[in-house]
């Protein structure tokens, strides 16, 4: 069990990480979008207050609940101190929440329903999918900007000016957050969806870091699609398959990377290390998933993963194959073909697989030459490094770069050996 921290330097990053998502969207909903800097500037004081306060006077017995307390105390001095705030804002929120008490409240209900609609209008068709990633990660994860540059192996001030252009578009939009109909969240489900899964995927798949996955991403990632399958409104079969799709590949994330922050491939991964509870999860998403006749890519990708999984089942990769047959066919891309072509070398052999990889021709992508290499190892030792030493020519990953060295190392040492 992991030990509780104890400090608030130890404590605060993790309740920040916690909190600061859910304390911006209630305030949000209580100010409105058009003054969202208004909200994050309470919540940020909030935590500097407890920084400071806590140092002092050590941890309260409850520190999320000191901290929404603090949040709505700030909140009502702004009132009383705010001259503009009596001008300007007050009657805005007037127009926008005559439904809406007055009073502001941090409850258990208004939380998860604040987070919800924060979410779908920060997934908004208007903008990029970095855009809304970007977004995504700094009004509902709380990441700062530099976080966000790091991540995306960016400058901060083009990150600044990504995210001051999105908060932008969604104040001309005045998307209402206080309430959310069934038409908008069916013409947004598909952008949201698609949101988070690229924000997993940027965690999974890191090519913004030198580590080869972020979990700090994709744990963000989960936290917001389990939101989704929280509120009866949004438990969609979709969102299931999702989430499904998301704890599968997580229950890997120890096998996956070796003590040097190395990748270690499928076929090496101790199946020891794999999360057998993610995993149950998983099925317990998927099963949720198919309670409708829908089949989404998420549902196929979802599928694939649950059988990645098994261990020993001789339907195993025929499964996979037919699975990655019906996800090209739903929606191409070159990762897809390319983990396809994976799976048919282990139904038909590499030396068939390597004709269906040569078709792709992918140059410029690091996973094609690392896959040829792969499938050249049994019959074309020379062709096989040469693409491996491609695919490290072409990955921007210093972690993949150093697991393609050592696999052309290791390569060189086996065919100098004697037979």
């Amino acid at each position: 069990m992991a030990k509780k921290p104890q400090t608030p330097h130890e404590l605060l990053p993790h309740l920040f990480r916690q909190e600061y998502s859910k304390m911006t969207a209630v305030l949000c909903r209580y100010f409105g979008l058009k003054n969202m800097e208004i909200a994050e500037d309470i919540a940020s004081d909030t935590f500097l207050k407890a920084s400071e306060h806590w140092a002092l006077y050590g941890i309260p017995e409850h520190p999320a609940a000191w901290l929404y307390t603090v949040a709505k105390n700030k909140t009502k001095d702004y009132f009383k101190h705010r001259s503009t705030f009596d001008d300007k804002v007050k009657v805005e929120i007037e127009k926008q929440t005559q439904d809406f008490h007055q009073e502001l409240s941090f409850t258990e209900d208004i939380i998860s329903d604040s987070q919800l609609a924060m979410i779908f209008n920060v997934c908004n068709p208007c903008l990029s999918k970095e855009a809304q990633i970007c977004l995504a990660l700094q009004v509902l994860c709380g990441f700062s900007v530099e976080e966000i540059a790091n991540a995306f192996l960016s400058n901060k001030e083009t990150i600044k000016k990504r995210l001051q252009r999105a908060r932008t578009h969604l104040r001309k939009e005045n998307f209402q957050i206080k309430s959310l109909d069934e038409t908008s969240l069916q013409s947004r489900e598909q952008v949201v969806l698609k949101t988070l899964y690229l924000l997993f995927n940027e965690g999974y798949h890191s090519q913004s870091s030198d580590r080869v996955i972020r979990k700090d991403l994709c744990l963000e990632a989960i936290r917001l699609t389990l939101t989704l399958t929280k509120h009866a409104a949004t438990n969609s079969p979709k969102a299931n398959a999702l989430l499904a799709l998301m704890c599968f590949q997580s229950s890997r994330f120890t096998a996956r990377i070796d003590s040097l922050g190395e990748t270690i491939l499928y076929d090496n991964q101790d199946r020891n290390l794999w999360n057998q509870e993610l995993i149950d999860r998983g099925n317990y998403y998927l099963v949720n998933a198919c309670s409708e006749n829908t089949i989404s890519k998420y549902h196929l990708e979802a599928g694939i993963a649950y059988w990645h999984t098994t261990l020993k089942d001789e339907n195993k990769w025929p499964n996979i194959l037919q699975l990655y047959n019906q996800l090209l066919q739903l929606e191409y891309s070159p990762v897809v073909a390319l983990n396809r072509t994976f799976a048919f070398a282990q139904v038909y052999g590499k030396t068939a697989a390597t004709q269906e990889a040569e078709k792709l021709d992918l140059d410029t992508n690091p996973y094609y030459h690392a896959l040829l290499g792969y499938l050249y190892e049994t019959h074309n030792m020379p062709l096989a490094l040469h693409h491996y030493q491609k695919a490290i020519d072409r990955t921007h990953s210093k972690a993949e770069k150093k697991t393609l060295q050592n696999k052309m190392e290791n390569l060189k040492k086996e065919s100098s050996e004697p037979h």
